[in-house]
């Protein structure tokens, strides 16, 4: 969909809060090519990101507005947004020069203060262009530098703005009716892909946009990981089935999963998932503004460790949440950041409690000044069951 799902004055604020930051970094511009920060700056998004064929270049100076850097196809629907302040293009593909050209000569006409250019290098950054290609962009700079630009982006990203945490909240919403909806179409004998066939379906029913992510798991009282797509297992008795879900709404995600258990599971299951689900309660209750993510994760630990947890190869208890999956913070020991209001993160203890056998709990908060505020439906402290 082209045209922006928010207001214009959204964007401008966007704009106007990165150029602070640039401002503060010293840096002159910030090039965008990634489809989540291209959507994030200027709202458009569109399939064509599938094609690898052209890139796409949004410039930001560190004042006045905005250039779009872009292949001739794109020209009319970027204009459409009405949230850019001019546009260039180039005949593309041409790969012999895919925007090489003209991006380096339109930053090498802005002034150059600071002598230093952002581009995104840095942490949970992807540069949609080719490597060659930004290497030659900067040789084309001469002294000034292509540094790393991407604080600049998460400074911004990370707090989000009331309709974009509504958006997240429909989005988790509409996957917590599913997931309460799942024991009525799954049963013992079906496949992983079956049930999560029929919940994709549910999902986008109930008026999801895409389900890009869904992860599916099962065993004898848990499961030995939580990445791989549904497979052609069937449940049995005793089992424990996890389904992850990132479904979007205009684009923002949920992240969030369900445990069920397929007939009567064993009492280490039940045990095990309790502590999970505690661990889960004192990390909801602790994620106020203030708090150091580093100390969250410790809050959720206290609770997992004496309950016989060996150990949780997921590698941390939660992240942000928004445009993209997973996004800084990383909930985890070693990250210092610290929760601000508007904030999105997921809670996600986890914990091995047996050789092969995981439990993992996720819900998706908002940071506020109040306190946390649930986006997705809480999960029952019993697990759910499948007959």
């Amino acid at each position: 969909m082209n045209i922006p799902m928010f207001e214009k004055a959204e964007f401008d604020a966007r704009i106007g809060r990165v150029q602070q930051s640039m401002r503060r970094r010293e840096l002159d511009a910030l090039v965008i090519t990634a489809p989540p920060n291209f959507r994030y700056f200027s709202g458009y998004d569109t399939q064509f990101w599938e094609s690898p064929a052209r890139p796409w270049f949004l410039v930001i100076p560190a004042e006045g507005e905005t250039i779009a850097v872009i292949p001739e196809i794109g020209e009319p629907v970027i204009a459409a947004t009405g949230t850019v302040g001019s546009i260039k293009t180039w005949p593309a593909p041409r790969p012999k020069d895919e925007g090489v050209s003209l991006l380096s000569q339109t930053l090498l006409d802005l002034p150059r203060r600071f002598q230093r250019i952002g581009f995104e290098l840095g942490r949970e950054s992807v540069l949609r262009m080719p490597i060659l290609d930004f290497l030659q962009v900067q040789k084309n700079l001469g002294a000034t530098q292509a540094v790393d630009g991407s604080p600049c982006i998460w400074d911004v990203r990370n707090v989000k703005s009331a309709a974009e945490i509504e958006m997240i909240h429909t989005s988790a919403q509409i996957v917590s009716r599913s997931f309460e909806a799942l024991p009525g179409f799954a049963r013992i004998g079906a496949t992983e892909a079956d049930v999560c066939r029929s919940l994709t379906v549910d999902i986008l029913t109930r008026g999801a946009h895409a389900v890009p992510f869904m992860a599916c798991a099962s065993g004898e009282g848990g499961y030995p990981e939580i990445i791989s797509r549904p497979k052609a297992r069937e449940l049995r008795e005793g089992d424990v089935l996890i389904v992850d879900v990132g479904a979007t709404v205009h684009g923002y995600f949920c992240d969030f999963d369900r445990n069920y258990a397929v007939g009567k599971i064993s009492d280490a299951a039940a045990r095990a998932h309790e502590a999970v689900w505690l661990a889960t309660e004192a990390g909801i209750q602790a994620a106020r503004p203030g708090t150091k993510v580093s100390d969250l994760w410790r809050i959720m630990m206290n609770i997992l460790e004496p309950a016989g947890m060996r150990g949780n190869n997921v590698g941390r208890l939660g992240h942000g949440l928004g445009l993209q999956l997973t996004e800084p913070p990383s909930n985890n020991s070693d990250d210092e950041a610290v929760l601000e209001a508007g904030m999105v993160i997921t809670i996600e203890p986890g914990m091995e409690y047996a050789e092969g056998k995981m439990i993992v709990h996720e819900e998706n908060i908002a940071i506020s000044e109040s306190g946390p505020i649930l986006l997705t439906t809480r999960a029952p402290r019993e697990m759910l069951s499948i007959n």
